[in-house]
């Protein structure tokens, strides 16, 4: 069995941002771009999914006209080499809702929650490269074998580009900052 028996040719090889800009929603949906090169994410379960939405919703409601919460979509980290990668639940200008890619600067906050096989990805390479980018706001859900998410917050160090810890809660987000919110999380 050879590579392209198992993956396309276009998997194998480093992607630049203009090739990936050329390629459809479809095609760009379940990926991330990391150094440049494909990375295949597993589709998400509805135990991964259920929080973020709930998330979004209540962030969305709370940031008023100049912030939007959405799930899904790309965040642009670096050109060169590509980084694209999809957080669960980002907060962003509202005014750079028709601007892409979604670059930084757009955003105030990224959320990712926690599933089987993405721990390493998430507690550790991705909050490097948030922080990195200078995205002012971590937030980490990790799903205890109890039901009750446990939400993680970490706050930019803009001098030394590195998250500095935030606030622990465990099932209700009750404040966050910038954003008053009271959000249950529990999947009980």
């Amino acid at each position: 069995m050879t590579a392209e028996m198992v993956a396309p040719a276009w998997m194998h090889t480093q992607i630049s941002a203009e090739q990936y800009d050329s390629w459809s929603e479809e095609q760009c949906a379940g990926i991330e771009i990391v150094d440049g090169m494909v990375v295949v994410s597993p589709s998400a379960s509805k135990r991964h999914n259920r929080p973020a939405r709930i998330l979004a919703n209540a962030l969305d409601a709370a940031a008023g006209p100049d912030w939007n919460a959405d799930t899904d979509f790309d965040v642009r980290l670096q050109d060169v080499p590509l980084t694209n990668r999809r957080p669960d639940v980002a907060v962003y200008r509202a005014d750079t809702i028709d601007l892409a890619p979604t670059r930084p600067e757009h955003l105030l906050l990224v959320v990712e929650v926690v599933s089987p096989g993405s721990e390493t990805t998430d507690r550790i390479v991705k909050v490097d490269q948030y922080a990195k980018a200078g995205i002012p706001f971590y937030w980490r859900i990790e799903q205890a074998a109890t039901g009750v998410p446990i939400i993680y917050t970490y706050v930019l160090d803009p001098a030394t580009k590195t998250y500095r810890d935030g606030e622990m809660f465990t099932g209700v987000i009750k404040a966050a900052a910038p954003f008053p919110v009271a959000v249950d999380l529990g999947l009980v």
